[in-house]
């Protein structure tokens, strides 16, 4: 019996899709910007989608959300955070939850979202020296915000970063051209924190990543899905639901780094879905 549910969904896929239009049928796009990371969480919501019986594939357009807007897509994908951020800036929430509740309230006439991934967080960090932790006495942000005069912060070029940490306004950041430059600053003292994300795969030893605990000092950023309201079927959504329940963010970490690595986000996003079967 174990076995036979555990099967269920796999067949389920392959009566949907013998049950398909000559041809195949029209497949369903999930819209993906260029950014690594969400080219990868396209692949594996679409991976999950053929799980469940939909011939789905990524597209990487300029601005999914706009394509999804369009109707030129059914789904994206991205992280709470920014997604709220896209659509309602001056939004004060900062927990998992409220941002996803506030997104949810924000999302366009016809955006509709699937849960989101509660154990799959990629949200901007700062991170610190071993030494600079311990002189601030603390490793987590509120030791950062008592020492908020003496803060330098510094970024990768073109990474969006918050201009404030709880009570806390930062000055401008500094820029560099990659983490190598960076991370060299931060260990020479040019600047006090350098800006990373929680999923970040480039994190140097010797360097502490500053926890946000709760109440939490940086909005949240959860992996989710959002699709074209009643354009997706029961399983269609069951697949997105699912996909959230399962994905967590050291599995992200992990997944990046294979890419990084020259991996196929696709064949990375199937490898990942075949070790973590939906349906359990």
């Amino acid at each position: 019996m174990i076995l036979l549910r555990r099967l269920l969904p796999v067949l389920l896929a392959a009566v949907l899709c013998a049950c398909a239009s000559p041809g195949g049928g029209p497949s369903l796009t999930v819209a993906a910007s260029s950014d690594p990371e969400n080219v990868l969480l396209a692949n594996v919501y679409a991976a999950g989608l053929r799980y469940y019986g939909t011939a789905a594939r990524v597209e990487v357009v300029d601005d999914a959300l706009a394509t999804l807007d369009a109707g030129k897509a059914g789904v994206t994908t991205g992280f709470t955070g920014g997604l709220l951020a896209r659509f309602d800036p001056d939004s004060q929430a900062r927990s998992p939850e409220s941002v996803y509740r506030a997104m949810v309230g924000a999302l366009p006439e016809g955006i509709a979202a699937g849960d989101y991934a509660v154990a799959a967080e990629d949200k901007p960090a700062l991170a610190v020296t071993e030494a600079t932790a311990s002189r601030w006495g603390g490793s987590d942000l509120t030791a950062l915000v008592r020492n908020c005069a003496t803060v330098r912060t510094g970024a990768r070029t073109g990474v969006a970063v918050p201009g404030a940490v709880g009570d806390c306004t930062l000055p401008a950041t500094r820029e560099f051209g990659g983490d190598a430059e960076l991370f060299e600053a931060l260990r020479g003292g040019a600047i006090t924190a350098a800006w990373t994300t929680s999923a970040d795969t480039n994190v140097p030893d010797g360097v502490v990543v500053l926890a946000d605990r709760k109440p939490a000092l940086i909005p949240a950023r959860n992996a989710v899905a959002i699709y074209r309201r009643n354009e997706l079927g029961p399983m269609q959504l069951r697949a997105i639901n699912e996909i959230a329940g399962v994905l967590d963010t050291a599995a992200l970490t992990d997944m990046l780094r294979k890419i990084g690595g020259g991996a196929d986000p696709q064949s990375v996003a199937q490898d990942w879905l075949t070790a973590n079967p939906l349906g359990r």
